[in-house]
């Protein structure tokens, strides 16, 4: 891959050798926070131009993991927030009650309240399950 980036008429150099390989995780817990905790440590002032590239590359490919795992986890807090928020104020209204209940984003339908104490939670891959406020401490 290096030795596309380089220009036909410039010598190209032999492939660089491998970084040395990362601590391979064991099964127990306990070996996976040793190996997280004293990762391997590589001197950077040995490596060769090529292999701190590839070094590179892989510590950006690690953040932009990590950067994307936060920004799940950020929203699915803000999801949770939201459905804590919305489902408080359904406990509020009282049984009976006219609201609008929506079918999609920008679609909805007259609805009236029958029961505010059991609710449907979307569990992922077109699974819900009923549940009563009170079991969610509400």
């Amino acid at each position: 891959a290096v030795s596309a980036l380089l220009s036909p008429s410039l010598p190209t150099s032999p492939p660089p050798p491998p970084l040395p390989p990362s601590p391979s995780p064991t099964s127990s817990g306990v070996g996976q926070q040793a190996a997280m905790a004293s990762p391997a440590r590589i001197d950077v002032d040995k490596l060769s131009v090529e292999q701190l590239k590839a070094l590179k590359e892989q510590t950006d490919l690690e953040v932009n993991l990590l950067q994307d795992s936060l920004s799940k986890i950020r929203t699915a807090a803000t999801r949770l927030e939201n459905a804590t928020a919305a489902l408080h104020e359904l406990s509020l209204r009282p049984q009976g009650k006219k609201l609008l209940v929506p079918l999609t984003a920008s679609l909805y339908v007259p609805g009236t309240l029958d029961d505010s104490e059991k609710v449907l939670v979307d569990v992922g891959t077109g699974y819900y399950i009923e549940v009563s406020c009170t079991s969610l401490g509400l």
